[in-house]
């Protein structure tokens, strides 16, 4: 062959061979490659963020525990140590290490198989975005060809940020921050030296080196990335032996995330449900990495799960000594019957099957000891509000029992904002509110004697009981009525003075939303249920000079970039339902009721800050309520059982024992931390208007010349309710 011939096939061959390369780029290769919107804006699968309003990390969600940190806030330590171990020569490279690339290929030719990689951080990268995890020939080509892409795209800097918040380190945890908190419960920029070496090293198999199967094994591989990071410059021999003699002191599995994000989760449950069902805001709540700012304080928040953990086991205990079943057998019988009829094989069965499940368990004493458990478990829902601005600074939705008991707890029922229980005589001051705009104060009299009133539309006749019998005069002020809670006076206030429907529409304007009934039986609280958050906030009303201010729990929310998606409001929705003179008025009876009446158990706990509210017990100690506010800050409870056919046995069930000694307990936590801003001791109440009709009771209210006098065993535990 003529050497003019075989030049003319060699260039035909090349040209087959870059022909057959460049078809197989264009037709396998590049086929799951990323585009260029795909190269920019990778997909990373981020976790969103609930923050308190003191920058407390309250929980996430996601598909991936991922959360991203900029550059700037990945521990220095971390970074070199990442270079020490996966790529020394990362600064100096395009996306791919060649020399590497090619002692590989030498070993595994060699050994006839894949048995040492060559891949570069920006490599590992590629596969952390874009590729799937298995080890191919064609996956390590496509690893390649986005490496270069990548180091086209980003700088170095950038590329160590996503590599540091997309790798996977184990655990259930991806990216520096989640393993951070997972491995050490701590943020990153506590993270020691030692602590940065050990995420490194267990960066090549989570499996083998967490520490968890083998902590001798984790401290051989964490010493050796530090000695890598001698050896690279980064650290001094001193340095070295300094960190390798530091002990690990790891979190254990799954315990110290779980608690942190257990410390508000109904508030955080609450959240996720307002903003999956806000059509503004079109994101994916668990891919896109939002930043969601609370209104929750921690502080506040961990007060309460304090005092509602001490003051509930202790009322569980409390019931539980004076709970029969024998004495309520047929109430037994009745709930193992239904919760049989609620379970899914027993829906699922047809007749036959539907019989052998309700023989079997009938006499499963199991089955029937989680019954009781499940009807007897005291509950609670309260919320922690300021009054001016509506913002929801803490809130427990069910109690601890329950919820140490249940794995899914974060999503069960809210008793603080998804049930409606009747109000008892934590209505009242609506109605005295309503009495006070006819004119009357304070001071005013109203006979506590027998009542009763007949419908003038159906005859019916209404007999409310409690008249405050151990009062000894036949008459009392609306300061006496509200602080002994004396029903024949409420009654006579909202059937003589006001009307029904007139306080029907006065609640609704302090944030009312449940159905109410305009009848007289309102005034003690019967004529409708409420939901716990609606009522305290519409005690909010009160301290803060008549004006209701709805209340919320999101300041504003931004994307993993910062962007803002969500502004901060900038218009509080608030309505004015009172001048702020009777406002003034009913503060100053609600005192009274704390000082020296129903409430005066808050004392107890609570002594050196003005405080205001209102207890309430329904019928047979089915709900106990106390609802209170100081100079700053509203807050209220509601302790019941799920079953409202369960009830306190006896005396135990009154408000004045169930609910407002835990009130006291928190405020009393509340205001002796010189962290929290809460100050103001004293109520001041509003500038007298010398044309306002009570501008005398105002005047020696504002100057504490006018203080009505009630005996503390002036209190009839009959109209506790």
């Amino acid at each position: 062959m003529k050497p003019i011939q075989f030049l003319y096939l060699l260039l035909i061959l090349l040209g087959i061979f870059l022909f057959a390369v460049w078809f197989y780029i264009q037709t396998v290769i590049s086929y799951g490659l990323p585009s260029i919107d795909q190269m920019e804006n990778p997909k990373q699968n981020l976790a969103t963020q609930i923050i308190s309003s003191d920058g407390e990390l309250l929980d996430m969600f996601s598909v991936q525990r991922r959360i991203y940190l900029p550059y700037d806030s990945i521990p220095k330590d971390f970074i070199n140590a990442l270079i020490a171990v996966e790529d020394r020569k990362f600064f100096d490279h395009w996306g791919i290490h060649v020399s590497r690339v090619v002692k590989a290929a030498i070993k595994n030719v060699i050994a006839g198989g894949i048995k040492e990689g060559a891949s570069t951080i920006t490599m590992q990268l590629a596969r952390n975005l874009f590729l799937h995890p298995r080890t191919t020939l064609e996956r390590k080509v496509q690893e390649a060809f986005i490496a270069i892409q990548i180091e086209q795209t980003y700088t170095k800097q950038e590329i160590l940020e996503l590599y540091a918040n997309t790798v996977i380190f184990g655990r259930g945890a991806y990216g520096i921050q989640v393993a951070s908190e997972i491995y050490f419960n701590k943020s990153p920029k506590e993270l020691t030296t030692a602590e940065c070496a050990f995420l490194v090293g267990i960066l090549k198999n989570p499996e083998n080196y967490n520490g968890t199967v083998d902590y001798d094994k984790a401290i051989r591989r964490r010493n050796l990335v530090l000695e890598l990071m001698e050896d690279e410059g980064y650290l001094t021999p001193g340095q070295v032996a300094s960190a390798a003699s530091e002990e690990l002191h790891l979190a254990e599995r799954g315990v110290s995330v779980h608690r942190r994000f257990m410390t508000a989760p109904h508030f955080v449950e609450m959240i996720r449900r307002q903003v999956s069902s806000d059509n503004q805001i079109n994101k994916d709540l668990y891919r896109d990495g939002l930043v969601i700012y609370s209104t929750l304080n921690s502080k506040i928040q961990q007060y309460a799960n304090e005092v509602v953990k001490e003051h509930m086991t202790q009322l569980q205990k409390t019931f539980n000594r004076y709970w029969s079943w024998s004495r309520n057998k047929d109430l037994l019988d009745k709930l193992i019957l239904e919760a049989i009829k609620k379970r899914a094989d027993y829906i699922a069965g047809d007749e036959r099957k539907k019989k052998q499940i309700e023989q079997r368990l009938k006499y499963n004493q199991h089955f029937i000891d989680s019954v009781k458990n499940a009807a007897t478990t005291l509950q609670i829902g309260l919320v922690v509000l300021d009054p001016t601005k509506g913002n929801i600074l803490g809130m427990v939705g069910a109690s601890p029992k329950f919820m140490e008991e249940h794995p899914d707890a974060k999503y069960s029922l809210n008793h603080a904002t998804q049930i409606q229980r009747q109000p008892g005589s934590t209505f009242k001051p609506i109605v005295y509110a309503c009495a006070l705009e006819t004119g009357m104060t304070p001071e005013s009299k109203m006979s506590r004697a027998y009542f009763s009133y007949k419908d003038p539309y159906t005859g019916e006749v209404w007999v409310p009981r409690g008249s405050g019998k151990d009062i000894a005069s036949d008459s009392v002020t609306l300061y006496q009525g509200l602080a002994a809670s004396i029903n024949t006076v409420a009654a006579r206030l909202i059937t003589e003075v006001t009307n029904p429907s007139r306080v029907v529409s006065t609640a609704y304007r302090m944030g009312i939303t449940s159905k109410l009934q305009a009848v007289p039986a309102l005034a003690l609280g019967a004529g409708g249920e409420v939901i716990p958050l609606d009522l305290i906030s519409a005690f909010g009303t009160f301290v803060n000079n008549g004006i209701h201010v709805k209340p919320y729990s999101v300041n504003s929310i931004e994307d993993y970039q910062g962007n803002i998606i969500q502004r901060p409001r900038k218009a509080i929705r608030a309505t004015d339902v009172f001048n702020p003179q009777i406002a003034d008025m009913m503060t100053y009876m609600m005192a009274g009721v704390v000082d020296r009446g129903t409430g005066s158990t808050v004392r107890k706990y609570f002594k050196n800050c003005a405080a205001a509210g209102k207890t309430g017990t329904t019928n047979d100690f089915a709900d106990a309520w106390f609802i209170g506010f100081t100079p700053e800050l509203v807050a209220g409870l509601w302790i019941g059982f799920d079953d409202r056919r369960i009830t306190f046995p006896n005396d135990y069930g009154y408000a004045s024992t169930a609910a407002a000694p835990l009130w006291g307990k928190l405020m009393n936590k509340i205001y002796s931390d010189p962290s929290l801003p809460f100050k103001k001791r004293d109520f001041n109440y509003s500038k007298v208007d010398s044309t306002n009709p009570n501008a005398e009771i105002l005047r020696q209210m504002e100057g504490k010349e006018w203080n009505p006098t009630l005996n503390e065993n002036e209190k009839d535990k009959k109209t506790n309710k």
